[in-house]
């Protein structure tokens, strides 16, 4: 997401006051203030739609969305209701996440009990990409590393879920392997910049 080659279009970047990553991960509303004033000034600064660079902040969607007059899309976990109608209703889709013991069935849109039962939540929160997020100031992880944590974890989703039809990344990190854990395994795999890509072709250059 930091990546200024990941759109065709200038980052702009602010960060969000006291937004450390366990406590985004964790979650806390007290952070809606922050993150609102954050969003409004990205607006004022020229920002034609709002995202975040962790999933997380989905939690704080609701209100940010309320606070600005642009597109505001600040998790993949957005897309999750829109994927499960993509598949069939026998399969299943994979959600990789940063901490699965973070990533509650709150977070996932799903309302219908079927709907929720149709989605399975991996985690990679073992290995050293959560660790080094939640270092202050935060440590970058090796895109080899990470490319492990995410096979090894998509490998148990899958052999625990053989229903499994599409991959979903909560993790902004994650977007570096997308393209190889698509080649590996076959399946249509989503994240943050597949949403703010179709975020940007909605709106005026």
């Amino acid at each position: 997401m930091s990546n200024p080659a990941t759109f065709d279009r200038p980052i702009i970047r602010e960060t969000v006051e006291g937004a450390w990553a366990d406590i985004v991960i964790r979650g806390d509303s007290a952070l809606d203030p922050a993150c609102i004033a954050s969003a409004r000034r990205l607006v004022e600064r020229g920002a034609v739609a709002v995202t975040s660079n962790c999933g997380f902040f989905i939690r704080h969607q609701a209100a940010v969305a309320a606070s600005v007059n642009v597109p505001v899309a600040l998790s993949s976990l957005l897309l999750v209701p829109t994927l499960l109608r993509q598949l069939p209703r026998a399969a299943k889709l994979g959600v990789v996440t940063a901490d699965s013991t973070k990533c509650g069935e709150d977070l996932l849109g799903a309302d219908d009990p079927a709907d929720r039962a149709r989605v399975v939540v991996g985690g990679i929160e073992g290995g050293k990409l959560l660790r080094n997020a939640l270092m202050r100031p935060p440590v970058v992880t090796d895109v080899a590393d990470i490319e492990m944590e995410v096979a090894n974890c998509v490998a148990e989703l899958r052999a625990a879920h053989p229903e499994v039809a599409a991959l979903l990344f909560e993790c902004t990190a994650l977007p570096y392997v997308t393209l190889s854990i698509r080649r590996s395994t076959g399946l249509p795999v989503y994240d943050i910049t597949d949403l703010c890509r179709l975020t940007l072709e909605s709106v005026s250059r």
